[in-house]
Formats: structure tokens, C-alpha cells, sequence
């Protein structure tokens, strides 16, 4: 079954964070990363850049409206994403407190997800 881990921070503090801290937390979360990819569990994973490069698409209006940023009334916001295989959601749980303990802080939400439009660099 595949779920989808997304990551919730304050993007301010991770944007404030040294060199080196942003290279202490990369490089644990680098070893949890490469513990998944041995067992065959890690699928795409991803890192958004800061919510002021983001655009919304309202679809509320005719023509919809589009905006600069996410404008989300949130003090954290989702700056990346896991995709992981896994049997049930105590597989992911566990992989989520894996992340958890090498960033810890933020919020991690687990939604198990459907293979829509699988990437056809990875197929035949």
C-alpha cells in the first residue's frame, strides 16, 4: 500500500537554520532515506521551495482566480512530501517517527494514495 508523509514546519525556521544545521538534519534524514530505499519502501520524495514562490488557482470565480503564494491560515506550512510502501499505516507511523526523530519539530500527515498516473520513465 502506498501513503503519502506530508511534512509540515514553520518554513521560517527551517530558512533561519545555519549551514550546518541545515547539513545536521539533511544528513540524518539521509540515513533514514537510505534505510528505506535498502528495504525498497522509498518512493519519490520531494522538497518545496518557500511558500512565496508559490501561485494559487482559486477556483471559486469564472475565470478562476490566481494569486500570488498559498495564503494558508497556518503557522506551518507543507514543504515537502515522502511517497513510501509500506503493508498498513503502522508502517508508515513508524517510518514518519523515523523522520520525526532525525527533524524533529513540524507535523507529519499520513494519507494513504492511489497510483493515479504512474511515470512512464519508470514503467516497461
Amino acid at each position: 500500500m502506498l501513503y503519502a508523509i506530508l511534512c509540515y514546519k514553520d518554513e521560517d525556521v527551517v530558512a533561519a537554520w545555519s549551514e550546518a544545521e541545515e547539513a545536521a538534519v539533511m544528513g540524518r534524514l539521509g540515513e533514514v532515506h537510505a534505510a528505506l530505499e535498502r528495504q525498497g519502501r522509498l518512493g519519490p520524495s520531494l522538497r518545496l521551495l518557500p511558500t512565496t514562490a508559490a501561485t494559487t488557482l482559486r477556483k471559486a470565480g469564472d475565470p478562476p482566480l490566481v494569486i500570488d503564494g498559498p495564503f494558508a491560515e497556518t503557522k506551518e506550512q507543507l514543504l515537502g512530501f515522502y511517497v513510501v510502501e509500506v503493508d498498513d499505516l503502522d508502517g508508515a507511523l513508524a517510518i514518519a517517527r523515523d523522520l520525526a526523530a532525525a527533524n524533529p519539530g513540524g507535523a507529519y500527515e499520513l494519507r494513504p494514495v492511489l497510483l493515479y498516473n504512474p511515470d512512464p520513465r519508470r514503467t516497461g
